[in-house]
Parts: structure tokens; sequence; C-alpha cells
């Protein structure tokens, strides 16, 4: 019987940054966020779960890079002129922090949220995987999905290539 996975992190009033991903827009706490780069080429890593592109080369530091779209199961998209690659500082636990990167399919702007414009994860019903979400959030009459980066980030396969020591050269 499949069950509802625990889910303790909420969304608390601040800076998020906001994206699209298709049609749907999404929003990250901005103090994970260390820049938003170009799409760039990306080097496949053998072995990786599909949703790994694989890993870039930004000033002389390797580091992964996810493509959001293919982590939450949706449909692929061809990459537009506005599809890019989202910085964001990881931390790891009993370990520093490393940095790492999503792509998603087009930056939108930086919003301050007031907990007023914040609502708890909505229950989806038994077997329904909340984890990767902090809340909602809305603004201007529509939704948008809080994300808990650190916990996108922190799945077995994911921080694995960004702790491999022959990487980091």
């Amino acid at each position: 019987m499949a069950q509802t996975i625990e889910h303790t992190a909420t969304a608390t009033a601040g800076r998020y940054l906001t994206f699209r991903l298709g049609t749907e827009s999404y929003g990250v706490q901005l103090a994970s966020v260390r820049e938003i780069i170009r799409l760039c080429p990306i080097t496949p890593v053998p072995r990786m779960p599909s949703h790994i592109k694989g890993v870039i080369n930004l000033r002389g530091t390797v580091m992964a890079v996810l493509d959001l779209r293919a982590k939450f199961r949706l449909d692929h998209a061809e990459m537009g002129e506005r599809t890019c690659i989202i910085i964001v500082q990881v931390n790891i636990p009993g370990s520093n922090s490393t940095m790492m990167g999503a792509m998603v399919d087009a930056v939108e702007e930086v919003v301050q949220l007031t907990q007023a414009e914040l609502e708890a994860t909505p229950d989806f019903g038994s077997g329904t995987d909340t984890q990767y979400i902090l809340g909602v959030a809305t603004i201007r009459g529509g939704v948008k999905t809080l994300l808990d980066i650190q916990k996108i980030f922190l799945e077995e396969g994911t921080i694995a290539i960004s702790s491999n020591p022959k990487l980091d050269k």
C-alpha cells in the first residue's frame, strides 16, 4: 500500500526566485541561489539517473546539472532561448556545501512573499510524494509551487556526482 511521504519543511516569508517548467510556475528561496547562467555545453556522465544531465565547468569549478523537468517527470520539451541553469548552493549533511545547477525553461522574477501569500502543501491524498514542496504561494491570482531545493539535490545519485573527487579538478 502506498503512503504519503512525511513532509516537515514549510515555506517561510521572504524572497524567492520564480521560474517556469512548461506552463507551470515554481519558486526557490533566493538565499540558495548563487547565479543564473545561460545554457552551456553539458558533459554527460555515464550511469547517472536520467534527470542528471551531466556536469559543467563554471570558471574552473565542475558541478552537476539536474534537469528539473525530468526530475519531476514532466513532458519533454525542446530547449528554448530562455532555457537556463540556476546555480544553487546545496548543504551536504556531514560535509561542506557544494554548488549544483538546475536546468529550467525560463526564469521569471524575484518576488518578496509575505506570510499571508503562503499556504501549506495541499493534501494530494495517499501515495502522493510531496517531499520537494515547501508550500504554495498565490501571487497576482496565480499559484506558484515553492520547492525545497535542498531535498531535490540531496537524493541518492544526485549528490554522488557532486562529491566525486575525480571531478574536483
